[in-house]
């Protein structure tokens, strides 16, 4: 007999929206057990058995996703999310999914995430450039597709496509000239791979088919600013200081230090940590402090507690987990708007995948982040970091592994989807590859080299087989450049806590 204090088990939909409200929290696990205890009572239904796969998705709990989604399946055998569902979770196990995807798609043909999807299970099993004709193909009959347009461009990025990279949206644009959201995505592609003169044409074409747009104008700046082009940058950032976006205001920033004008950048910046997008920010007001020798940044970026480095796997776990991940290492370039420069990312959340290697690796590291959230004490209301909760269970935002060899590096950059991020350190070249030190270290707080600020990092770190370095998100970090050998790391951003 259901107890008259849980009422809701008599109603799955009920159930099904605290649960994923649940998740939503931060406390996917508490959905887990409503869903379970529902399907006690309701255990032909098709849709708790796909929540429960959500959640356990949500938890990277791929093995358990998986189990969940086929019992949905057998259950409902004719539903297209389900059906995406089940291929989605059992690729990011690191499973053969392409025949799931086969499934699902003759289900949904024109579901254009399941369509994103299956092509990075491609990816994933070895079948990029098929990924990238089939895209390709069914964007000739649906060039307005932005998803797609977006996603062919990656894809050909990371497989060296790099001089045609942009060739679907070109195509597109021949037919359809005065789509602005084209326009608006060719530009931000163009844009995050750093091609700003390539970006600048653009705005600049898409204004004579298009006409004049707020979006353009912003772009306008942004490109004008980077390719060092003061005087337009100038009169374009004034024309648009009405605009409330806190990524643009961070553009206008980033142009106000590049040129010098360190109290206006800070007139600017400061304002800014007291809306929501704030830790888009704060990596600039830490800058703008250390210039200034303004005290506040010592309780910014000085307190101990914030950087942690952990000594926490020997070879015996590191020579397994290197050969795993180079297995992952499939592409021939890092993916569009990331920091590696001179290697490779592994696509998709490294975490959920159900490797032996990467599950024991896993558990360690949800562990010593424990450990170093512990040590925040009793934290600081004020501070962008120390302000938030620590009991928390502990929820990752990304997850990846990089491969650098060569002269490899990563260039100056944030985390701003993290609290916290990431370098543990699977392999690292020998001193006499590496070069004298500390090249190959992590170094932290050097503004990006694009800026021009003579700022060094307030701090570098040696790298080691088996350390795993935490920080704050919002810390400007990179790679000092080495001559030679191979670098292979995972990396994670720990989710901030709701």
């Amino acid at each position: 007999m259901t107890s008259p204090r849980r009422p809701e088990l008599h109603d799955p939909d009920l159930v099904i929206r605290r649960a994923l409200d649940a998740r939503d929290a931060g406390r996917a696990a508490e959905g887990v057990a409503m869903v379970k205890a529902a399907l006690k009572r309701h255990p032909k239904n098709a849709v708790l058995w796909q929540t429960l796969g959500l959640l356990r998705r949500s938890l990277e709990d791929s093995a358990a996703a998986i189990e969940a989604f086929r019992k949905a399946s057998l259950l409902a055998p004719a539903d297209p999310k389900i059906a995406h569902g089940l291929a989605r979770v059992t690729m990011e196990a690191g499973l053969p999914s392409l025949d799931l995807f086969e499934r699902a798609r003759l289900l949904a043909p024109l579901d254009g995430d399941l369509l994103a999807s299956r092509a990075a299970a491609q990816l994933a099993e070895g079948k990029g450039k098929q990924a990238i004709d089939e895209l390709d193909e069914l964007l000739v009959g649906s060039p307005q597709w932005i998803q797609g347009q977006a996603l062919l461009a990656n894809l050909r990025w990371m497989l060296g496509e790099k001089e045609a990279f942009t060739s679907g949206y070109d195509r597109a644009l021949r037919q359809q000239p005065a789509d602005l959201n084209l326009w608006l995505s060719l530009i931000d592609r163009l844009i995050q791979a750093g091609m700003f003169p390539a970006a600048d044409d653009a705005v600049a074409r898409a204004r004579s088919a298009v006409g004049s747009h707020l979006a353009l104008d912003a772009n306008e700046a942004i490109c004008a600013s980077e390719l060092g082009d003061v005087p337009r940058a100038d009169d374009c950032f004034a024309r648009l200081n009405h605009v409330q976006d806190v990524a643009f205001a961070v553009r206008h920033v980033r142009h106000l230090l590049r040129t010098g004008r360190i109290l206006e950048a800070a007139n600017r910046a400061e304002p800014l940590t007291r809306q929501a997008g704030a830790e888009l920010v704060w990596p600039y007001v830490a800058v703008i402090w250390r210039l200034l020798d303004d005290k506040r940044w010592h309780w910014l970026e000085d307190d101990p507690r914030l950087i942690g480095i952990y000594d926490i796997a020997g070879d015996a776990m590191l020579r397994p987990l290197a050969d795993c991940l180079r297995s992952l290492h499939n592409t021939a370039r890092y993916p569009i708007g990331q920091s590696v420069r001179g290697g490779t990312q592994t696509d998709g959340p490294l975490f959920a995948r159900i490797d032996p290697e990467i599950r024991a690796l896993r558990k360690l590291i949800v562990r010593t982040v424990e450990t170093h959230i512990s040590k925040f004490g009793e934290g600081d209301p004020t501070h962008p970091v120390l302000s938030r909760r620590r009991d928390a269970p502990i929820r990752f935002a990304g997850s990846w592994s990089v491969r650098l060899s060569g002269a490899g590096h990563h260039t100056r950059h944030i985390h701003p989807q993290g609290w916290l991020s990431s370098a543990f350190y699977v392999t690292v070249p020998d001193q006499s590859e590496l070069g004298p030190p500390p090249a190959g270290w992590l170094s932290i707080g050097q503004p990006p080299a694009e800026l021009g600020i003579d700022l060094p990092p307030f701090r570098t770190i040696e790298t080691k087989p088996g350390r795993l370095v935490l920080f704050p998100s919002i810390m400007w970090h990179g790679t000092v450049p080495f001559e030679g050998g191979e670098r292979m790391t995972v990396a994670f951003d720990v989710a901030p806590p709701p």
